[in-house]
């Protein structure tokens, strides 16, 4: 479930075909925050599960597996935003 969303916030976050520039960049904002909001669900799922196994309700597995998906997520959206990053500083860079 947490993996369908970041799939599709990548695909929404591939090369733009030329006659595709319309709604580019509202499509990219859209993307973005499905990626981040999967960030927050994932986190979400990892707590319920850590809860769930505290309370007896819940096994290690599931916790230990709900607690990488959230830390895959976070770490490719970290990725995401430092490749942004980059790229914002080198448009600063470049001379007029």
């Amino acid at each position: 479930m947490a993996i369908n969303a970041i799939d599709s916030g990548l695909r929404a976050l591939e090369p733009v075909q030329s006659g595709q520039t319309a709604g580019t960049a509202a499509a990219f904002s859209d993307s973005l925050g499905r990626l981040l909001s999967s960030v927050e669900s994932t986190g979400t799922e990892a707590n319920d599960a850590i809860g769930r196994m505290l309370d007896g309700s819940g096994d290690v597995h599931e916790a230990m597996i709900a607690l990488q998906r959230a830390d895959m997520t976070l770490q490719l959206t970290m990725q995401v935003r430092n490749k942004l990053v980059n790229a914002y500083q080198e448009i600063m860079r470049m001379p007029i």
